[in-house]
């Protein structure tokens, strides 16, 4: 009878120890899914943080790259973008004989013509936008226009704000008075106490502030002009080959003349920082020179003398 009840107690203590095993075994099983389901989902997410990291980076690098183009003003593709357009826009004021429109209101003149030209060359027609010129370089970065080109001076200022052409044209800034007073005023010193009009943002702007001249900026040149004739300006300092088209007998002027010679300078045209079309430009200057055109052209406006060989 002991020895019964001794086995039944032991068989007993096995069952009960068989299943502390099992349980174990199955709190193993379930710990160690557990913990495989953690590991599983930790890389997950460390993958999905790693790719959203990533994707932030490229997009920052992205943005960067825009910004430093658009500083740079990268715009490798103006000749592309000029032909897909099918037209150059060229920025201009009303300067006479360089740009001005005739009776019926088309724009003329020398650089008009070899806008033209040049926009021919291109396979493309050219389309000519009055601006600002104080505002010429933003009008420019801005895409506005394609380029400056209107008896543009090639001082430090634009060439430090434009990838400018090869200069193409030889010019001054002299000082306009009436005729009747040219007698008085041949000198610098001469001048020195006159009020003059000079046309806003232009090198005759600039070399009277350097002269320590005062000055009435407006809108252009031909304004200046107007501001002398009308007798609400001494006198102007406009470029030389407009005063040779615009100032003296048989002229729109011919009660006003010009005297002073205040510098000696170039024109040239303005692009947008790293623009393909100022060397193909120079390319069509250059080719343009060689067979004759731009003088027989510069012939038709007056400003054959002041051409510069290419």
């Amino acid at each position: 009878m002991f020895k019964k009840v001794l086995t039944t107690i032991m068989v007993t203590a096995m069952c009960i120890s068989l299943a502390a095993c099992g349980s174990g075994k199955k709190d193993d099983a379930n710990s160690g899914s557990n913990d495989s389901a953690k590991t599983e989902s930790s890389d997950t997410a460390d993958k999905d943080n790693a790719a959203d990291a990533k994707e932030k980076k490229e997009e920052a690098s992205e943005d960067e790259s825009g910004e430093e183009a658009k500083e740079s003003g990268s715009t490798d593709g103006d000749i592309a973008a000029v032909k897909e357009k099918g037209k150059l826009v060229v920025g201009i004021t009303d300067f006479e004989p360089m740009d001005y429109k005739d009776k019926d209101g088309n724009w003329i003149g020398f650089d008009a013509d070899m806008a033209k030209d040049f926009a021919k060359s291109l396979g493309v027609e050219a389309e000519f936008t009055e601006i600002d010129w104080d505002n010429k370089a933003m009008e420019l970065d801005s895409g506005n226009i394609d380029c400056v080109w209107n008896g543009m001076t090639l001082t430090d200022e634009v060439t430090s704000a434009m990838d400018c052409s090869n200069a193409y044209c030889n010019n001054a800034q002299i000082v306009v008075v009436p005729a009747d007073k040219a007698d008085d005023y041949q000198s610098l010193d001469s001048v020195k106490d006159l009020n003059f009009a000079v046309e806003a943002g232009s090198a005759g702007e600039m070399v009277a502030t350097e002269n320590g001249l005062t000055t009435t900026p407006v809108g252009n040149q031909a304004n200046a002009l107007m501001e002398v004739a009308g007798g609400t300006a001494d006198a102007a300092i406009i470029d030389s080959l407009m005063a040779a088209a615009m100032v003296g007998e048989g002229t729109s002027y011919e009660d006003l003349t010009y005297t002073v010679k205040l510098n000696d300078e170039r024109y040239g045209v303005g692009f947008r920082k790293g623009s393909d079309l100022k060397e193909e430009l120079n390319k069509f200057f250059k080719a343009s020179y060689e067979d004759g055109s731009m003088t027989k052209c510069a012939e038709t406006y007056g400003v054959q003398a002041a051409i510069i060989e290419q």
